[in-house]
C-alpha cells in the first residue's frame, strides 16, 4: 500500500478537477472512442492554475517549515512554472525572483510582456530575463539567482525548473492517479488511456508511481514537447524511481512501463508545427477548450494524430489530461490573430 497520506500537502487548488466528456470532438474525429478531458487548467483561482499548482502544494509545507523568504525558480519567458511560483510566493506572502531564459528560437513582438509573464510581474515576482538557450537540467543562471538573493542578506527557497527534480516534485500527481481512480468510480468505469504531455517530466512521473500502485501505469500516454527526449526520458525515470521510494511503493517500476511518445515536439520546444495549430483550432472550435502552442497544443496534436491513425482501441476511453499553460497563447498571437 503506497503512502502518499504520510507527506503534508497545503491546498492551492479548489480541490478534485472535473472530468469532461468532449462529444464533439470524439465526434469529429471519427466517434471510433471516447475523448474526455481532466481539466488540470481548472484547478485554482490563483492566476489560471495548471499542472504546476498540484505539485507545489506538496512543496509548500518544506518551503514554510525551512524558514526561507524567497522563492527562487526558473523557466521560459513564458514560462507556466514561473507563475505558479510566482502565484505561490504571493499566495504566501514572500518573494519571489525568478529566471526567465530564452528557451525558445519564437519572436513575437511582445512575447516577452503579454500571459505568462505579464502574470508573473503583476504578482510582484522579480523576473529576470536570461539569454540562455532551452536545457531541462539544473541552471547556473537559476544558481546564480539563488546566490543573488543570499548576498542581499535573503533566504532563498530554491525550486528547479517545473518543480521536477524536488525532491517532492513527483507526489502531486501520485495524488492524481488516486483521484482519478475515485472519479473512475463515481462515473462507473475505467479510461484505457490517458494522455499527458511531458517536458521537465515529474508530472508524468507521478503519474506513473501513482498508476502503478494500481497496475495500469502503461496506460499513461507520456507525448515529449521537449524535442530532447533522452533528457527527458532519463529525468522521468529518475523522479520515478524517486518517487517510488518516497511513497514506498514496493518495487521498481519497469521501463515498459514508461511510455513517452518522440512524435510531436518538431519543429523545437515551444515553437508550434502547422499541425500542432490546427489541433489548438479543433480543439477550440468543438469544445471552446483553449490549448497552447508549448505544451497542450502538441499533447493535444498527437491526441488527434494517434486517435486517426487507429492507435486507440475501437470503444475504449480516452482521457486527455489538461495541463493548462493557455496564457501563453498571448505570446504567439501572429499565429492565431485570424483565428
Amino acid at each position: 500500500m503506497m503512502k502518499l497520506d504520510q507527506f503534508q500537502r497545503y491546498p492551492l487548488t479548489f480541490g478534485q478537477t472535473p472530468i469532461e466528456y468532449l462529444p464533439r470532438l470524439s465526434a469529429e474525429l471519427g466517434g471510433k472512442v471516447q475523448i474526455y478531458a481532466k481539466r488540470e487548467d481548472c484547478n485554482s483561482g490563483m492566476a489560471s492554475g495548471g499542472n504546476k499548482l498540484r505539485k507545489l502544494e506538496y512543496i509548500v509545507p518544506d518551503i514554510l517549515e525551512s524558514g526561507a523568504d524567497t522563492l527562487v525558480s526558473i523557466g521560459g519567458v513564458q514560462s507556466n512554472h514561473t507563475r505558479m511560483v510566482a502565484a505561490t510566493a504571493a499566495k504566501l506572502g514572500l518573494k519571489c525572483v525568478v529566471v526567465q531564459e530564452k528557451w525558445v528560437p519564437h519572436y513575437d513582438a511582445v512575447y516577452d510582456r503579454v500571459g505568462n509573464i505579464l502574470m508573473t510581474r503583476l504578482m510582484g515576482a522579480e523576473s529576470r530575463i536570461v539569454e540562455d538557450g532551452f536545457d531541462i537540467g539544473i541552471r547556473q543562471s537559476w544558481e546564480n539567482a539563488i546566490q543573488s538573493v543570499k548576498d542581499a542578506g535573503g533566504k532563498p527557497y530554491a525550486i528547479p525548473a517545473g518543480a521536477s527534480v524536488h525532491k517532492y516534485g513527483g507526489l502531486g500527481y501520485v495524488a492524481f492517479a488516486e483521484e482519478v481512480k475515485e472519479q473512475e468510480k463515481q462515473l462507473g468505469f475505467e479510461f484505457d488511456y490517458i494522455i499527458v504531455c511531458v517536458v521537465t517530466g515529474s508530472t508524468q512521473a507521478g503519474m506513473i508511481v501513482g498508476f502503478a500502485a494500481q497496475e495500469r501505469a502503461h496506460q499513461v500516454i507520456g507525448i515529449d514537447a521537449s524535442a530532447t527526449p533522452q533528457q527527458t526520458r532519463e529525468q522521468v525515470r529518475k523522479i520515478v524511481d524517486n518517487t517510488a521510494d518516497l511513497v514506498e511503493l514496493g518495487r521498481k517500476v519497469r521501463d515498459d512501463e514508461i511510455i513517452i511518445l518522440e512524435d510531436y515536439a518538431y519543429p523545437a520546444y515551444g515553437v508550434p508545427s502547422e499541425e500542432t495549430n490546427a489541433a489548438i483550432r479543433l480543439a477550440a472550435r468543438t469544445e471552446a477548450m483553449m490549448t497552447d502552442p508549448v505544451y497542450e497544443g502538441k499533447s493535444m496534436q498527437a491526441l488527434i494524430d494517434l486517435t486517426q491513425k487507429g492507435f486507440f482501441k475501437e470503444g475504449s476511453k480516452v482521457l486527455y489530461v489538461h495541463l493548462g499553460g493557455a496564457p501563453a497563447l498571448n505570446g504567439y498571437s501572429y499565429y492565431y490573430r485570424n483565428g
